[in-house]
């Protein structure tokens, strides 16, 4: 069961100068995405704030993006970050977002925790079984300090049929490839990380959940979509082209870099929620640069 194949953007989520969410600039960007080819829109992930929305501003953004996604001409399947170190919060965070009209949860790996293997094939069937929502396993050892093994991955694929796909974060192209040869195309595999979508794809990925659809989503899709369609150079010029704008995008911690480029880029998106601080002036300074060689300044 694919839930999307492409480019799906990992949405920031809008505050206002008070920094409540900014439901209605949440509403432009669903428009936007979906008028300018992104697959599937990715709400409430680690790009979109998650950590520091309360429940109540998690279940609203997901039920504002899933409505106004629902209006627009062409469907585009809405994927809801649910994932939490409690499983228990995971799984009433699952059911929330299916009621408010997800398509599937994106669910990370529990955090700080750092639950055995087998512990994580629990966690993550218990959700996907109690909540009835399909479930993309989102493996980002980096943030979590917890690794998703590749035998892990396939028997969870087995196991459970809730389980569709995984994101794959980890950075380590050898064990992607060996989460792939293990699953035998069982579940639907995404990179997770800008820079690997052509290296993911070559071993089976069918796209990526990305920050740089969040100011090129036309190009972010038609890298995966070239490759897809046997355009394997076209593809992988593109890729390296935009590679200098991807690495800009994470020069400070997701999501810093990014909510300053959607600001740039025309869409007044606020500024962050504490901890985390915007972007250094030098930092600013040479992503603006990189994104005027695109015309992506408004």
């Amino acid at each position: 069961m694919s839930i999307f194949k492409g480019a799906g953007v990992a949405l920031v989520t809008p505050f206002n100068e008070d920094l409540s969410v900014n439901y209605e600039m949440l509403e432009k960007l669903v428009d936007y995405h979906i008028e300018n080819g992104t697959d599937s829109l990715v709400i409430c992930g680690t790009t979109g704030e998650a950590s520091t929305l309360s429940e109540e501003e998690h279940v609203e953004c997901i039920r504002v993006a899933a409505a106004r996604a629902k209006k627009a001409a062409k469907k585009v399947p809405v994927i809801a970050g649910t994932g939490s170190n409690s499983t228990e919060t995971a799984i009433y965070l699952s059911k929330e977002a299916k009621k408010a009209g997800a398509d599937a949860g994106l669910v990370v790996t529990p955090y700080y925790n750092k639950a055995t293997q087998n512990g994580l094939v629990k966690h993550f069937t218990d959700v996907a079984k109690e909540s009835d929502l399909p479930v993309i396993l989102y493996n980002v050892p980096s943030r979590t300090g917890c690794n998703i093994m590749p035998a892990t991955v396939a028997r969870m694929a087995k196991e459970c049929d809730l389980i569709v796909g995984i994101k794959e974060a980890s950075g380590n192209i050898s064990q992607i490839a060996q989460t792939a040869q293990e699953l035998e195309g069982r579940i639907d595999i995404y990179s997770g990380n800008d820079d690997q979508i052509v290296p993911v794809l070559s071993l089976g990925g069918v796209g990526v959940i990305s920050v740089l659809s969040n100011i090129m989503p036309k190009e972010t899709h038609d890298i995966v979509d070239l490759y897809l369609n046997g355009k394997v150079k076209e593809s992988r010029d593109l890729q390296l082209k935009y590679l200098k704008l991807i690495n800009l995008l994470f020069c400070e911690v997701n999501p810093i870099p990014v909510k300053a480029a959607v600001k740039l880029a025309g869409f007044d998106c606020g500024s962050l929620r504490s901890p985390l601080t915007d972007i250094e002036p030098e930092h600013a300074m040479a992503l603006k640069a990189e994104m005027e060689k695109f015309g992506l300044v408004k």
